[in-house]
């Protein structure tokens, strides 16, 4: 259920009403945007009079929301949230270019692809230090040590770091990392979620690899249930019956997300398409169609990587996409 208030009400009234809400067991989420207050009610609404709350002087409107999730649903929070990580910003008008390659391998190759990505216009450095792989016989990162690096690339270049967390037992290790990332394969990962809920810190959360919209927003609703509402949403491919992509980029996804949710969406076609020669045109149509970031591959090598070398682009390829990127949102800004 949502309560919007009428513009200009006293703050003594406002707070009388929350009050009341939370003495019935209920939990308030208070959306304050520019023209009005939104009181979003969380729990076992179905005893609350509702003419009864219509009725009040401070109220103009009152409406029962039958989605499931409420604390990331934008019936609850009308604005664009905007995510600040530093100086990077993302959401609400604000672009993200996050860059790195997917595996941390050293010192020298994480800090000069940072400096790379920086130059070529990237606002986040991303690096994988715990790697999930299919395959047990696969490169596993450098786990702590890469967290490590990630902080030498990050003072080196003042990029802040998004990197991958994969067990709940390792959160203290990210207590200085910028932006921890939730991996498709731990998106309903319940227990993690909750723990992350209690940080005062950005989580980027990947859509799993054949969920829903709806299930990727319940798992959002997790994070933020918990206290924690810096979230930026990542969409990046689903599995389907195609064999030619890695995965099947569902663009869809971005344009129906900011309807249903205040999130921002980002968009990852390195993890999506598999394949570098794809990375470059899934970009632009991401771009086109209202991401609030792209998450790309870059490594100095491609051909060494010891991971998804085939999915990366150089550092050359990311400045010239980046451009790109740059210009399509000004056409559509016009």
């Amino acid at each position: 259920m949502i309560v919007i208030l009428k513009p200009n009400v006293a703050h003594e009234k406002r707070e009388q009403l929350i009050e009341w809400l939370k003495a019935q067991s209920l939990g308030v989420h208070i959306s304050d945007g520019a023209f009005q207050t939104v009181l979003g009610l969380i729990g076992d609404t179905s005893k609350v009079d509702l003419d009864l709350l219509a009725s009040l002087d401070i109220v103009e409107s009152v409406k029962r929301v039958s989605d499931p999730f409420k604390c990331c649903n934008r019936k609850f929070h009308p604005e664009d949230t905007i995510v600040s990580v530093g100086e990077a910003k993302t959401g609400g008008g604000y672009f993200s270019l996050i860059a790195g390659p997917c595996s941390v391998e050293s010192e020298e190759q994480i800090v000069s692809i940072a400096k790379a990505v920086k130059a070529g216009g990237a606002t986040m450095l991303r690096g994988g230090a715990f790697k999930p792989r299919t395959s047990p016989y696969d490169f596993q990162g450098l786990k702590a040590e890469g967290l490590e690096l990630l902080k030498i690339a990050r003072q080196e270049t003042g990029l802040p770091i998004v990197t991958e967390i994969m067990n709940i037992n390792h959160i203290p290790l990210f207590e200085d990392v910028d932006v921890i990332q939730v991996g498709a394969r731990n998106m309903q990962n319940f227990d993690l979620l909750k723990e992350l809920g209690k940080l005062n810190k950005p989580i980027l959360l990947k859509r799993g690899l054949a969920n829903t919209l709806k299930e990727l927003l319940m798992s959002a609703e997790y994070i933020m249930a918990s206290g924690n509402e810096q979230i930026i949403l990542c969409e990046r491919g689903i599995r389907t019956f195609e064999t030619y992509t890695r995965n099947t980029l569902d663009l869809s996804a971005v344009p129906m997300l900011h309807e249903l949710t205040h999130l921002p969406v980002v968009v990852d076609p390195s993890h999506a398409t598999g394949s570098a020669r794809l990375v470059p045109p899934m970009a632009l149509a991401a771009a086109a169609g209202g991401a609030d970031g792209i998450m790309i591959e870059v490594h100095n090598d491609p051909m060494h990587a010891l991971c998804d070398g085939a999915q990366a682009l150089t550092p050359e390829q990311f400045a010239a996409l980046a451009e790109k990127v740059h210009r399509v949102r000004e056409v559509l800004a016009v």
